[in-house]
C-alpha cells in the first residue's frame, strides 16, 4: 500500500498526445501537472490513469469507480481509473489530467461536497452517526442516523456551515490505516454502519483507506478534489427517509441529499432545469387535463383511466398489437391469476416471492396474482407438439401484471403495484436467438422513434457468478451474454456492461430513451432465457427427428403503458402529437347562429377519423379559446360568418396561434396525413 519513492527505477507516463515521460516512483499527477505548467496544476481536479498494458475504455465498459464497492474497497490495478492528482504512481501509465469541464471531475466533485457535508453534520450534530455519502447524477446524498429528525431550519444551518468548512480550503488527505485500528475505532464511536462497509468491503490483513479534511475523517478510496475550496457552489436540497441496507425492520435513517457545482452559473442552470422537470410533472398534469387518477379507497398504487387517458392508452395498444401482429407475432391472452404450483416451477416462488402478492387460498389450490405473464406463455406453447418447422413461436400479450411495491416507493404512473405490460415471449431454436433479439431491438427503436424519442442508450446486464440468485451453469451465461454482445456489435451500437444486473434466469439488453429534457428513462428489455424452457420441458422435434429444447426471448418495449404513458405525458409536457392527443380538434361557433355549420364540420371530422369537441355552450368565444388552449388541444377551429360562407374555417394551432382561413376539405387532408404519418409537430 505504501511505495518508496525511487529513482533508480523510474516509470513511464505517457501524455494524451502520445509523448512519454520518465519519473521517479511516487511522482503524482499534480508534479506532472505542475512540471507542464503551474497554471494547468491549478486548473486540474483528477486524473484518468490506465496501465499502460492495458487497452484504453470504450464505451461498453463500466467504470467502478461509480459502484458502492469501489468507494471502500481496494481498487483494481488493472483497469483505468479515476485518481486523486495526490496519489503516488508506482507503474507505467497513460495519464490524462482533467479539468473542471470533465463529467468525471464534476462526479469527484460531489463526492467531495458529500464529505463536506458530513464534515458539517459532525460539527453542528456530533451525535450522528454516517452511513455513506455517494455522488449521484444530479448531486449527492449522505445516508446518516439520529434519532432526532432534521428540520428545515437544520439543512439550513448545514449549508451555512458547508460554506465555512469550503472558505477554510481544507485539504483532502488520504491515509492509511490497519483493518483492525479502523473496527476498533469505528465500533468505540458507535458507528456501526462504518463498521459494516468495512467488514464487507475489506478483508482482515488489509489496511484501510481513510480521507481526512481537517478534523473530519471518513472510511473512503475516494478519489477527491485537491481540497473542500475546489467546491465553489452548492446546495443542500431535501431530506428523506431510507432504511439501513433497505431493510425495513433495520433503523430508519435520514438521506440528506444535495447538489454542487464548480461554479454559481451551472447551480442556476440545474435549479431551472428542476423548474422544468417539475412543471412536466405527470401527476400534475395528469390531473389537470383528467387522464388518470389513483383512488385512495381502493389502494396506492393502482391506475384508474380517465376518458381522456383512456383514449391515448387505447391509440397506444391498437398501434402496438398491429405492430405485432405485422412483424409475425401472435396476439395471446393469459388469466391474471393462477395455481402457486405453476410459480414454483417457474422459480418466481423461490427468486420473486417479495415482490408477489401473498397466495390465495381457494377451494382446490392456493393462487397467486400474476407478477409476469412468461409463465403463460409457456403453458401456451406447451399445450401442442412443435417442430422445427414452427419456430420460431411469437406469443404477444399486453397482459394486466401485479407486483408488491413496498409503500413510499410508488410514485403516479411511474412506479405502481397494477400495470399492463406489453409483453412478448419468443420460442426459437439456437441458431434463430440471435436474428430474433436483432428483430426485437429493431422494434423496439421503432417504438421509441414512433412516440417521438430520437435518442436512446443500451446496457447490457450480466451475471456475478458470486451471486446465489443466478441460476444456470457458467457454459450457459458465457453463450447468452455472447449472443446478446454479438447482435450490438454488429448493429454498431454503443452500450455499457452492467455486471450482477441481469434477470436471475438469463442476461439482458435494456433500451433506454432520453426524453426532450435530456433524461433517461428505462422502458424497454430484451432478455435472454434457457432457463423457463428447462424448467417446463420445452421441446420441439428437430430437423433430425430427435427432441430438443427451445430458447426463450423475453421483450417488453413499452415496459408498461402506464410507465410509457407517464413519460409521454412529461416528454410533450401533456402536449400530446395530433395522432396521440385525445381531443385532436376543438370547435368555437362565434355565436348560436354558427352551430349548425360548426355541427357539419364535427360530421366531416369525425368522417376522416379525427376526435373533435364542439363547445356549444352559451359562452364568449374567447373563454372558450381559452379553455381548449389549457386542455392543450392541437387546433381550435373558429367558426363564423365568413367561414360558413366559404366552407372553410379559422386555424388555431397550440404552439403558433392564429394561422388563418383554410378551406375545411385541405384542413381535413393535413390533420389525416398528421395523423396517418405519426408527425410529432403540427406542420
Amino acid at each position: 500500500m505504501h511505495y518508496p519513492c525511487s529513482v533508480s527505477n523510474p516509470i513511464k507516463i505517457q501524455l494524451p498526445d502520445g509523448s512519454i515521460r520518465e519519473v521517479p516512483q511516487g511522482t503524482t499527477p499534480f508534479d506532472i501537472a505542475n512540471s507542464i505548467s503551474p497554471r494547468l496544476a491549478a486548473a486540474v481536479v483528477v486524473a484518468r490513469i490506465r496501465p499502460l498494458t492495458v487497452v484504453a475504455a470504450n464505451a461498453n465498459e463500466t467504470s467502478l469507480e461509480q459502484s458502492e464497492e469501489a468507494m471502500y474497497s481496494g481498487a483494481p490495478t488493472t483497469t483505468e481509473r479515476i485518481v486523486g492528482l495526490s496519489t503516488p504512481l508506482h507503474e507505467d501509465v497513460a495519464l490524462e489530467l482533467l479539468k473542471e469541464n470533465d463529467p468525471a471531475s464534476l462526479k469527484v466533485a460531489r463526492h467531495s461536497a458529500a464529505h463536506i457535508m458530513a464534515t458539517a453534520l459532525l460539527e453542528l450534530f456530533p451525535e450522528t452517526k454516517l452511513g455513506h455519502g455517494p455522488a449521484t447524477d444530479s448531486g449527492f446524498f449522505y445516508d446518516v442516523y439520529r434519532e432526532v429528525p432534521f428540520t428545515e431550519a437544520d439543512l439550513a444551518a448545514i449549508e451555512a456551515r458547508m460554506a465555512e468548512v469550503v472558505a477554510r480550503d481544507e485539504p483532502f488527505v488520504q491515509i492509511f490505516e490497519s483493518r483492525e485500528q479502523g473496527l476498533a475505532d469505528y465500533a468505540a464511536n458507535g458507528e456501526f454502519m462504518k463498521v459494516h462497509f468495512i467488514e464487507r468491503f475489506t478483508k482482515p490483513s488489509d489496511e484501510i483507506s481513510l480521507y481526512k479534511n481537517g478534523s473530519f475523517t471518513d472510511f473512503c478510496r475516494g478519489p477527491h478534489v485537491p481540497s473542500t475550496g475546489r467546491v465553489k457552489a452548492f446546495k443542500v436540497v431535501s431530506i428523506a427517509g431510507a432504511y439501513w441496507l433497505g431493510d425495513e425492520k433495520n433503523q430508519q435513517l435520514q438521506r440528506i441529499y444535495g447538489t454542487a457545482f464548480f461554479n454559481a452559473k451551472d447551480l442556476d442552470a440545474h435549479f431551472k432545469h428542476l423548474e422544468e422537470i417539475k412543471a412536466r410533472d405527470h401527476r400534475v398534469l395528469g390531473k389537470q387535463l383528467d387522464l388518470f387518477s389513483i383512488q385512495e379507497v381502493a389502494g396506492a398504487g393502482l391506475i384508474f383511466w380517465h376518458p381522456k387517458g383512456g383514449l391515448i392508452r387505447k391509440t397506444m395498444e391498437d398501434w402496438m398489437r398491429d405492430d405485432c401482429i405485422r412483424r409475425g407475432y401472435h396476439m395471446v391472452f393469459t388469466p391474471h391469476i393462477m395455481r402457486r404450483e405453476l410459480w414454483k416451477i417457474s422459480g418466481h416462488e423461490e427468486n420473486y416471492a417479495e415482490n408477489m402478492y401473498p397466495p390465495m387460498e381457494l377451494d382446490d389450490a392456493e393462487y397467486r396474482l400474476k407478477p409476469m405473464n412468461c409463465p403463460g406463455h409457456i403453458l401456451i406453447y406447451k399445450n401442442s407438439p412443435k417442430s422445427y418447422r414452427d419456430l420460431p413461436q411469437r406469443y404477444a400479450e399486453l397482459g394486466n401484471v401485479y407486483r408488491y411495491e413496498r409503500s413510499g416507493t410508488m410514485h403516479g404512473l411511474l412506479r405502481v403495484r397494477g400495470f399492463t405490460q406489453d409483453d412478448a415471449h419468443i420460442f426459437c431454436t439456437p441458431d434463430q436467438i440471435e436474428a430474433e433479439v436483432e428483430a426485437c431491438i429493431d422494434f423496439a427503436e421503432a417504438v421509441l422513434k414512433t412516440f417521438g424519442f430520437q435518442q436512446f442508450q443500451v446496457e447490457l446486464s450480466t451475471w456475478d457468478p458470486k451471486d446465489k440468485k443466478f441460476i444456470g451453469s457458467a457454459d450457459k451465461w458465457e453463450n447468452a451474454v455472447g449472443s446478446l454482445t454479438r447482435v450490438l456489435d454488429r448493429k454498431n451500437i454503443p452500450y455499457k456492461t452492467i455486471p450482477g444486473e441481469a434477470a436471475f434466469y438469463g442476461p439482458k439488453i435494456d433500451i433506454k430513451l432520453v426524453d426532450v429534457l435530456g433524461r433517461l428513462w428505462q422502458l424497454s428489455t430484451v432478455q435472454f432465457d434457457w432457463n423457463l424452457p428447462a424448467r417446463f420441458e420445452l421441446e420441439y422435434i428437430g430437423e433430425d427427428g430427435a427432441a430438443h429444447q427451445p430458447v426463450m426471448v423475453h421483450r417488453a418495449l413499452f415496459g408498461s403503458v402506464e410507465r410509457f404513458f407517464g413519460v409521454l405525458i412529461e416528454h410533450y409536457a401533456g402536449a400530446f402529437p395530433l395522432w396521440l392527443a385525445p381531443v385532436q380538434i376543438g370547435l368555437v361557433p362565434i355565436s348560436e347562429k354558427h352551430l349548425d355549420y360548426a355541427a357539419k364540420v364535427k360530421s366531416q371530422l369525425e368522417a376522416a377519423g379525427l376526435r373533435v369537441e364542439l363547445d356549444a355552450r352559451n359562452e364568449k368565444m374567447n373563454a372558450k379559446i381559452r379553455e381548449f388552449g389549457l386542455a392543450k388541444v392541437p387546433f381550435i377551429l373558429i367558426l363564423g360568418d365568413k367561414e360558413e360562407a366559404t366552407a372553410s374555417v379559422s386555424v388555431r394551432t397550440r404552439a403558433i396561434g392564429d394561422q388563418g382561413s383554410v378551406s375545411l376539405d385541405a384542413f381535413v387532408a393535413r390533420c389525416v396525413q398528421l395523423t396517418v404519418s405519426k408527425a410529432v409537430d403540427l406542420n
